[in-house]
């Protein structure tokens, strides 16, 4: 209805002011609801440049690291958690007592507490989940989150790899169908840099020079081709033959560091993130750093029966590295660029099993995200009080992989292309809004 005259039945119509006035009314709160539509659907967009993220192997038990609760009691087999808990910097935010260093830096920390997904029992499938973002797929091979961001932002400088793994290397982190050019660059030992880009003893510069001529000559005789897969084979070989001259590979020279430096990192997995921050100045825009290492329990974070007698000694060795990550980087102005995120498959529930450890859990478990420029609050996200179900702001796989890709500057709404068929880049997931307000 409006002000003017409405025809009906061949009837002149004059609206009554009462009617105008509803009428108004009625466009107005349209008119606001398009707004807040427009607001929700607004694109975030953040100014980290880098991503350091950790992945502990094997399912951290969020009961027992970031998101405790009340003690329990294995031999009684009363579920609850295995450690005591400690204040942190945030008033109302509790930590394990294990991770006293990150405890009075939880102010540049957010533990999601709330993220979730319907693998349970399969550590591979689990895996690939936290990687990809999606289930295995038997007709696509999905991007990892790394190679994404290797994707869309590449190196933040020409003399980097876009994307480098410091630990083993698998599947779930690699390219999928956007091809080897947004692969990753991988080492095992902090003590040498990677196997393919060390020159063995018996290839002397002189033997180097020649065979690249050869390859060049190669290539000036083959056919031309327009075969991506081919293009990007030798874009990455193009590369591997510049990384491996000695600007970049003195990089991976620790020696170099202050020892006190290296002695507050603590040990290898400690030397893996002090690497990693060296491999950010160099201009690496994501670097995945392994700690699911059997060097403290033997098994590392898949704490069945009794290997969980010694997982405090990994959540220690986690606060020590991860503590000092934060430090050095804010030290160095880094922070704020650097965005960290601490992943696993899936969590542990409050029970104890017959040995009096614990089984899979991912229906609700903790993933953490420090620096990057976002908004910390110590803890988001609720569960209820033994940590086994989701009480507010869920958080999915897809939603917590929007949010790193936002932190980052990508656009989270966009698709990827499968040849002609396109891929949205997170699994159509929202970023946690209110990390960047």
């Amino acid at each position: 209805m409006c002000a003017e005259q409405l025809k009906t039945d061949g009837l002149a119509i004059r609206p009554t002011r009462r009617e105008f006035l509803a009428a108004g009314a009625v466009a107005g709160c349209g008119l606001l609801q398009a707004a807040n539509a427009s607001d929700s659907d607004k694109l975030l967009k953040g100014k980290a440049e880098y991503v350091i993220s950790i992945w502990l192997g094997g399912g951290m038990g969020q009961i027992d690291t970031f998101d405790p609760k009340r003690k329990g009691d294995p031999k009684a087999k009363r579920p609850g958690a295995y450690y005591e808990s400690i204040e942190t910097a945030v008033s109302g935010v509790r930590v394990c007592e294990h991770l006293p260093k990150l405890a009075r830096l939880m102010d540049r920390v957010t533990a999601v507490r709330s993220v979730h997904h319907e693998v349970i029992n399969e550590h591979a499938a689990a895996t690939n989940r936290m990687h990809t973002g999606r289930p295995i797929s038997g007709t696509v091979k999905y991007p990892s989150l790394g190679s994404i961001i290797a994707h869309e932002r590449g190196a933040a400088n020409d003399g980097a790899p876009p994307y480098v793994l410091i630990g083993y290397p698998n599947v779930t982190r690699g390219p999928g169908f956007l091809g080897a050019r947004d692969s990753y660059l991988y080492l095992t030992d902090t003590n040498q840099g990677p196997a393919g880009l060390t020159r063995p003893d018996g290839i002397t510069p002189e033997r180097r020079s020649r065979r690249n001529q050869f390859l060049a000559a190669l290539k000036r005789n083959a056919d031309p081709t327009t075969d991506q897969r081919l293009l990007d084979y030798d874009a990455a070989i193009a590369q591997s033959l510049k990384l491996s001259g000695p600007e970049f590979m003195r990089v991976f020279q620790l020696g170099r560091e202050p020892a006190d430096l290296r002695n507050r990192y603590g040990g290898e997995f400690g030397q893996r993130c002090l690497l990693s921050r060296r491999l950010i100045e160099q201009g690496v825009r994501f670097i995945e750093v392994s700690h699911n290492l059997n060097f403290l329990n033997g098994i590392g974070w898949d704490v069945h029966n009794e290997g969980i007698l010694n997982q405090h000694k990994l959540i220690q060795e986690m606060d020590t590295a991860v503590a000092t990550l934060i430090e050095d980087l804010e030290t160095k102005r880094l922070l704020e660029k650097t965005l960290i995120v601490i992943t696993t498959e899936f969590g542990r529930p409050p029970e104890f099993d017959s040995g009096g450890g614990r089984g899979h859990q991912g229906t609700a478990f903790s993933c953490v995200l420090a620096g990057g420029g976002l908004s910390h609050c110590g803890a988001r996200g609720q569960t209820d009080d033994v940590a086994k179900k989701i009480v507010s702001s869920p958080v999915s796989v897809p939603d917590f992989f929007a949010t790193i890709c936002a932190a980052l500057g990508v656009d989270y709404r966009k698709n990827l292309y499968n040849g002609d068929r396109p891929v949205p880049i997170t699994d159509r997931g929202k970023p946690i809004a209110k990390l960047f307000g």
